[in-house]
């Protein structure tokens, strides 16, 4: 694949669910011809405090936020990086649904861009586990800070080249595989394939 018109994109947000928590930090990327050609990252002003659990993980905490951008600028800035290039991201259910959700409720209307999961393609051609953090330990990919989106994103780039060296990227644009126990994402770009993957251990 020619690595042309690309945004790699990762959220941090207040919970996982989409409908009703909210992305507290955005990092996008433009790349095309293979090389970085746009970047925005900002913190997200969330109203309330945020659980526990969120600044453990993170480490983005309740004061970090009420300096942060108000989310319809982040998201009208964040359209504009993404226009209408291909999307990438690891676990993008997660990441397409936070986006999904957000545009309906700000702007009452969606995305329909194309889209690349690399952690699809990890379930599908490399053994458990396959967190980015995982994943880029496999490929020598320094990770210096994960569960922040600027870290993620650059990472998750670096692990699309990995990928687009050794596989067939066209045949993983719009794929979003999930794990069979757990069941398909609750909800999906209305063009994905999304197909049940049976893990592989070591």
């Amino acid at each position: 694949m020619q690595l042309d018109n690309i945004t790699v994109l990762d959220f941090e947000t207040s919970g996982l669910d989409p409908s009703r928590d909210r992305v507290i930090e955005m990092c996008a990327i433009r790349c095309d011809k293979g090389e970085i050609v746009g970047r925005f990252n900002t913190l997200i002003q969330f109203d309330g405090p945020l659980a526990p659990k969120i600044t453990e993980i993170t480490g983005i905490t309740s004061p970090m936020l009420e300096g942060g951008m108000d989310e319809e600028t982040a998201f009208r800035i964040l359209n504009r990086m993404i226009g209408s290039n291909l999307i990438v991201a690891h676990n993008a259910a997660f990441d397409l649904s936070f986006l999904h959700y957000t545009l309906m409720r700000l702007a009452g209307r969606s995305f329909s861009n194309h889209f690349i999961d690399t952690l699809t393609i990890s379930r599908l051609y490399h053994t458990y586990p396959h967190t980015l953090q995982d994943m880029c330990r496999t490929y020598g990919i320094q990770l210096d800070q994960g569960h922040r989106a600027d870290y993620d994103v650059l990472a998750t780039w670096e692990l699309l080249k990995q990928f687009n060296a050794a596989y067939d990227l066209d045949s993983m644009v719009n794929r979003l595989g999930y794990v069979q126990k757990y069941g398909p994402p609750k909800w999906v770009p209305p063009y994905a394939q999304v197909e049940g993957i049976r893990l592989k251990y070591a």
